[in-house]
């Protein structure tokens, strides 16, 4: 009887995002155990509360939302007891104008104006970063997200609406003391609309939602699946850009973050909560950004697509080759790095 033979497996992998229409690299021949990740040396900057500008937020006006203790404050200065704040960015990268109109220059290039709202959300406390919270405040951080977005989206020139929080000097957080920002814009960007696209393709072809199809085939498979509740699902992608990539995502179809309800609302802070956690335990407080991807506020309908926050911690610095090929490379499998996630006790 002949021997069967022995599996070799390849060190190194391209996979593909049905989605995004991406490719990724998991260099699994030179990957490193989980707990490796942990041990890395990380720097820590603590920064003192005397001179930090969001503790001394009282001095600064006019917010734009001030919460006390998960209720709105009705006043127009910021209380004492205030719990979270948003203003605008003293630094925007968008400003409201009136009036926005493409300028030509020259036979190749065109110009307008950066016209939107560029807005911080600051937590009161200094030293505790969103994954050391209650499930109470990660909600008020959700609640203050929702708010400003069902205000912005009525605004003029207001198409589409980031939100997104930086954690850590490498994730590019230029204040020690943790917020999140918000800002709109008149322009809907390449990634999303890619997204949107394809998403729409698939509809089109099956009459489903492709994310609601892929998360149903990722409860069923298990491998890749970092918590899941009531109403989210939170799973390292199959395709994941970087080691130890988090998506949370509603169990149901759900086009629009603006429509979220007060339920799913406390469901998904438990889901940020225990996956925030989980990073911060299991990798030593790694940097991190996170940012949602939701369909645009312009007016049009895409009843195909599937609201989600995408979780990116930073466990490596992107060289030459990812710039060159637009490819990242992830050094551990999203199986295993989900597999070890699991295991954390939060």
């Amino acid at each position: 009887m002949a021997k069967k033979k022995k599996e070799v497996k390849f060190p190194t992998e391209l996979r593909y995002d049905t989605a995004s229409k991406d490719w990724v690299i998991i260099a699994t021949g030179r990957a490193r155990r989980p707990e490796q990740f942990k041990k890395e040396k990380r720097k820590k900057v603590v920064v003192s509360k005397k001179g930090c500008p969001f503790c001394e937020i009282t001095s600064q006006a006019p917010p734009t939302l001030v919460m006390v203790n998960g209720k709105v404050y009705k006043g127009k200065d910021i209380p004492k007891n205030w719990s979270l704040v948003v203003i605008p960015n003293k630094y925007p990268a968008f400003v409201p104008y009136e009036k926005i109109e493409v300028e030509k220059v020259g036979p190749f290039f065109q110009k307008l104006p950066a016209a939107g709202f560029h807005e911080v959300v600051i937590t009161k406390d200094h030293m505790r970063q969103l994954a050391q919270l209650s499930v109470d405040k990660i909600k008020e951080v959700l609640d203050a997200y929702h708010l400003r977005y069902l205000a912005l989206k009525r605004k003029k020139f207001v198409n589409h609406i980031f939100i997104f929080h930086n954690h850590g000097q490498e994730a590019g957080a230029s204040i020690f003391h943790p917020h999140s920002q918000i800002a709109t814009t008149p322009l809907i960007d390449r990634d999303l609309q890619r997204a949107l696209n394809s998403a729409k393709r698939f509809y089109r072809k099956h009459k489903k939602c492709i994310y609601c199809e892929m998360n149903k085939w990722e409860e069923k498979a298990k491998e890749r699946v970092v918590f899941l509740n009531e109403e989210f699902i939170a799973i390292c992608p199959f395709a994941s850009k970087v080691a130890f990539e988090v998506i949370i995502s509603p169990r149901k179809h759900r086009p629009y973050f603006e429509k979220i309800t007060e339920k799913e609302k406390r469901y998904l802070a438990e889901a940020f909560k225990v996956v925030l956690g989980k990073l911060f335990k299991g990798l030593g407080d790694p940097a991190y950004n996170f940012y949602l991807h939701t369909s645009p506020c312009d007016g049009k309908d895409y009843p195909y697509y599937h609201w989600h926050w995408t979780i990116l911690p930073k466990t490596s610095i992107p060289a030459g080759f990812e710039f060159s090929a637009g490819m990242e490379i992830s050094t551990i499998e999203p199986e295993e790095a989900a597999r070890y996630l699991r295991q954390i006790k939060i």
